[in-house]
């Protein structure tokens, strides 16, 4: 699921590959997605499991976000490379919640699940993970 973008590096004539969203960069949108997730059940109308599904994934998200080894996090515990793929577990999980949870028939709060499972597939499959060029 890696997704890499290519553009020409001036300097030796060849072509490098290269992510455009920094960890630091996913690490402010990862805090927004919180911000929104946290406010989806009062801004769409979100009630029961639904609510409680957008609340425990900002909860998720933030937890992950705050532990997680890049600048905006609160302690850097967990590697770059484990938020990939908790990432990617979230965005393996995120649409079959409405189902699983037995709300797939309420089209605002099962619409919601997949808009989100589309933005965390592609801020992650768009995120430079390699720790190295990270750190630079």
């Amino acid at each position: 699921m890696r997704i890499a973008l290519m553009h020409c590096n001036s300097s030796n004539g060849g072509t490098t590959m290269q992510k455009p969203i920094s960890p630091t960069t996913h690490g402010i949108i990862d805090y927004s997605t919180v911000a929104a997730t946290a406010a989806a059940p009062s801004v769409l109308g979100l009630s029961g499991r639904a609510a409680g599904a957008a609340y425990g994934v900002a909860g998720a998200v933030g937890g992950l976000a705050a532990m997680t080894d890049f600048k905006p996090s609160l302690k850097r515990a967990v590697p770059l490379r484990g938020h990939e793929m908790a990432d990617i577990g979230m965005g393996l999980l995120l649409p079959a919640l409405p189902w699983l949870l037995g709300f797939a028939r309420d089209k605002r709060a099962r619409n919601f699940f997949l808009g989100l499972t589309a933005m965390t597939m592609a801020v992650t499959a768009l995120t430079d993970w390699n720790p190295r060029r990270a750190e630079a």
